[in-house]
């Protein structure tokens, strides 16, 4: 059962509301203002899905309470409620992180919906590895492998550019930690970071949120709202799962690069924007194209600068570095005094595979520092499943566990290969033809690996 937490200085808007949301299955908690919010928070260890405040109140008000949640509660969505006339007010807290607003009188339907899309999202987002503010690190990554040191000089010198960045990874690798790094290392870093999870919006909404609405658009637009393009104006958007949007909303995502300008549902004005488009996906985007389910153009617009994540089964050099962070992290979070992992779980980490990534360490972490009953985790502290995937591991047919050393060997030839292409065509300025020659290949079956690796633009 999902929690909402209301928060709300007038009586009847918390009995209203509490009603509301109760009968839609969540279970609800209430607060009469930021302050108090804080409290129930700290109680709950920021187990809240969602917060809905109120913009004015007394105490700590709507924007005092968004801003300790984006420092405290980082992956918590907050939702403001607030007056016609302080929508000014609300876009700027969509511009410090603010998930959605609504104005009052507002529909209870469009609340609805509001708070379904905010919990889809953090759904989506607690499937990715995301460092709160106080543990950022090299960017907030941890690790020093050889992916991971490459990954850091690719920021560097991606950051200071405008171009457009696609991101590609399992999930749970840190696609939107990377999008982090880029902005906040980049000259727009004073300027907002626009988020949007494309898989959370139902399509028949995804134009409204990324280009706004007008005033009497449709049933429910009792405001003029900015989108997302708006909101990330001489900033940044991250398009998170991009691969998700539908083939109509592809086509006006591609306008919008092309021309830097759109118009919002129901509206004639063109409005210009200047925005750092960074996108992220799971799905293998090329093999999307081949398939049709993807616009080739498009997907070129967004490939102009492609990077890569490696899952944790792919640097598990790193696995001591993150375990130590995680531990740390939890040690603190939950009162607790874990000195070390026991060298029998240090080795079952480095052995099993880590199907959900560096989410699923950190989810298993948490688990572990809070149920641990010394200062050393042992093995009868890790869960059984995870003892059984590596014994079982373990039992492959020679033939089998012959067939994955392979695919590892090819895997990584693979990466030695796209790195040296990568490098040479950037010594030769891009040219195809003089990077060919160095490299001994046709420049036929040179094209042919840049597309395979991604390296076109």
């Amino acid at each position: 059962m999902s929690k909402i937490l209301v928060v709300d200085d007038e009586i009847n808007m918390q009995v209203v509301l509490r009603a509301m949301l109760k009968k839609e299955g969540y279970e609800v908690l209430t607060a009469p203002d930021g302050r108090e919010a804080l409290k129930v928070l700290a109680a709950g260890r920021g187990n809240i899905d969602v917060v809905v405040t109120d913009l004015k109140m007394p105490n700590l008000d709507g924007m005092g309470l968004l801003e300790r949640v984006m420092k405290d509660y980082p992956a918590t969505p907050v939702i403001m409620i607030t007056a016609h006339g302080t929508v000014a007010t609300a876009v700027d807290a969509l511009k410090i992180g603010a998930f959605d607003y609504v104005t009052k009188p507002f529909e209870q339907d469009e609340l609805k919906n509001v708070i379904l899309k905010a919990i889809k999202t953090r759904r989506l987002s607690d499937e990715e590895f995301v460092a709160s503010s106080d543990d950022i690190d090299r960017y907030g990554i941890v690790g020093a492998s050889a992916p991971i040191i490459e990954i850091f000089e690719t920021i560097k010198r991606v950051a200071p550019t405008t171009t457009t960045i696609l991101i590609s990874g399992e999930t749970g690798t840190g696609k939107e930690l990377i999008a982090n790094a880029i902005h906040i290392n980049s000259p727009r870093k004073s300027n907002p970071l626009i988020k949007i999870n494309c898989a959370a919006i139902a399509e028949n909404l995804m134009e409204s949120e990324l280009f706004g609405y007008e005033k009497g658009a449709f049933t429910g637009a009792v405001v003029t709202k900015p989108g997302r393009f708006e909101l990330a104006h001489k900033g940044t958007l991250f398009l998170d799962e991009v691969g998700e949007l539908p083939k109509e909303m592809q086509v006006k995502l591609l306008r919008v690069i092309q021309e830097h300008s759109f118009e919002r549902v129901g509206g004639l004005k063109t409005i210009k924007v200047d925005v750092r488009l960074i996108t992220a996906t799971n799905r293998n985007l090329f093999q999307d194209v081949k398939e049709g389910r993807f616009r080739e153009d498009l997907f070129y617009r967004l490939n102009v600068l492609p990077i890569q994540l490696p899952s944790l089964r792919e640097r598990k050099d790193d696995i001591p570095a993150l375990t130590d962070f995680f531990i740390d992290r939890f040690n603190n979070k939950l009162s607790r005094d874990i000195e070390r992992l026991d060298d029998e779980v240090m080795d079952l980490f480095v052995d099993y595979d880590w199907p959900g990534n560096i989410r699923e360490m950190e989810n298993l972490l948490e688990r572990v520092v809070l149920m641990a009953r010394g200062q050393t985790i042992t093995i009868e502290d890790i869960p059984g499943e995870i003892r059984t995937a590596v014994y079982e591991q373990s039992l492959l047919p020679p033939e089998k566990q012959k067939s994955q050393f392979k695919e590892f060997i090819r895997s990584q030839t693979e990466e030695v290969e796209k790195q040296m292409i990568a490098r040479c065509l950037d010594e030769c300025g891009g040219n195809v033809t003089r990077a060919a020659q160095h490299l001994g290949l046709s420049r036929k079956g040179l094209q042919l690996k840049m597309i395979k690796y991604n390296l076109r633009k």
